[in-house]
């Protein structure tokens, strides 16, 4: 279906204004005939089909309101915000307009921004294309990093990031808890597991940006061996050293049949 949709907006592109003209006409004829089937029958049964929701949508006929659907986003990364004492709430959709509260751990993290364009808005987008923007409270800009200053590089304009879910496996090493550093579609990620609950952070210690690989994990509290900093790892990385430095969480979710995926940027022509 992607790849239908993908040919269809590059031949559109090529149209001159008359053609574009006579595809908006047959749009829409055929939106108004979609609508008078959609007053006649029951279209919740068949809105979960992906070709069905994207005519839907094309056409603003979706039968599932809007609100309810964001809810349901909003469920999917909630277990995610939990397992770092965090959580979410909706506080209104209004034109196109998501508003939301980022509570408990997640309420002013300096990763807080990137929990919310990795894990929550992605959701959103997904359940909800007609959402044209989600707006949060409780996001905080991460704070710099103590040490020697660091020289950013532009990104070429043509190279924008994107995001996706990335399979890390059944994490089967993990299976009586502790930590591993693992290489996940060029990334290194550190993957904790305490009790039932599953973490992962950037490889990267923000007291002196070395490896976590030979950290020491004890109960809940992770050490880097560089520094000597110590990080909650169930408390979004919360340092307990100087609070203003935090660990950068990964967005984790545990499918169900037990696979472990993140959400990592990546860098896109």
């Amino acid at each position: 279906m992607e790849e239908s949709v993908a040919r269809v907006e590059a031949l559109l592109d090529d149209l001159d204004d008359n053609a574009v003209e006579a595809v908006r006409a047959l749009l829409d004829l055929y939106g108004e005939g979609l609508a008078r089937i959609a007053a006649r029958v029951d279209l919740t049964a068949v809105a979960d089909d992906e070709l069905v929701e994207h005519l839907l949508f094309l056409h603003d006929l979706h039968p599932v309101p809007v609100e309810t659907r964001v809810l349901g986003a909003l469920e999917g990364v909630r277990p995610y915000l939990e397992s770092h004492g965090g959580d979410v709430e909706l506080l209104d959709v209004d034109e196109g307009v998501v508003r939301l509260a980022l509570r408990g751990s997640c309420s002013g993290c300096p990763s807080s921004t990137m929990t919310l364009k990795l894990a929550i808005e992605e959701a959103i987008h997904k359940a909800a294309p007609d959402v044209e923007e989600v707006v949060a409270e409780g996001v905080a800009e991460p704070a710099p990093a103590p040490g020697p200053t660091l020289l950013q590089l532009e990104v070429a304009p043509a190279v924008q990031a994107d995001v996706g879910w990335t399979t890390a496996g059944t994490l089967a090493e993990l299976s009586s808890g502790g930590k591993v550093v693992k290489d996940v579609a060029g990334e290194r990620v550190m993957f904790a597991r305490i009790e039932d609950s599953f973490y992962a952070y950037r490889d990267s210690c923000p007291g002196c940006r070395e490896s976590l690989e030979g950290a020491a994990l004890r109960i809940v509290e992770l050490t880097c061996t560089h520094c000597g900093h110590r990080y909650d790892v169930i408390r979004a990385g919360r340092c307990l050293d100087e609070p203003e430095l935090y660990l950068e969480p990964v967005p984790l979710l545990t499918d169900d049949a037990g696979l472990v995926k993140v959400a990592l940027r990546t860098a896109v022509a």
